[in-house]
């Protein structure tokens, strides 16, 4: 197994319950270093932002920094949903637990209000 591919420590953040379930995740150590550097990229988005409206950045160049932001996390959040029906969904649909697919359904009509 390369290394990329080990499960990450279970002492790191995917091997706590969230605080809306007792599921968990455990990621690969590529797949939880992925998603960090997607998510501190969109935090410095979100700084940048802060410090365009602290030094009273045109509007439209805030907007579009803000347009930039809310894709990234779109897209974060896509990466998130696809890796989570490929490992999440597929093993509790064949160990027939069905009740797992009336989530991914009630998530993907939130995702798309």
């Amino acid at each position: 197994m390369d290394t990329d591919e080990k499960t990450a420590p279970a002492g790191r953040s995917g091997a706590v319950p969230c605080c809306c379930t007792e599921k968990t995740k455990q990621r690969t150590e590529r797949e939880y270093r992925d998603l960090v550097n997607r998510l501190s990229r969109i935090e410095g988005q979100i700084r940048g932002i802060r410090g365009m409206l602290e030094n009273d950045a045109y509007c439209i160049d805030i907007i579009r920094q803000v347009t930039a932001a809310t894709a990234a996390l779109g897209s974060f959040t896509k990466v998130i949903l696809a890796e989570h029906i490929r490992s999440c969904v597929l093993d509790d649909v064949k160990a027939g637990k069905d009740e797992t697919l009336d989530e991914l359904v009630e998530t993907l009509e939130k995702l798309m209000r």
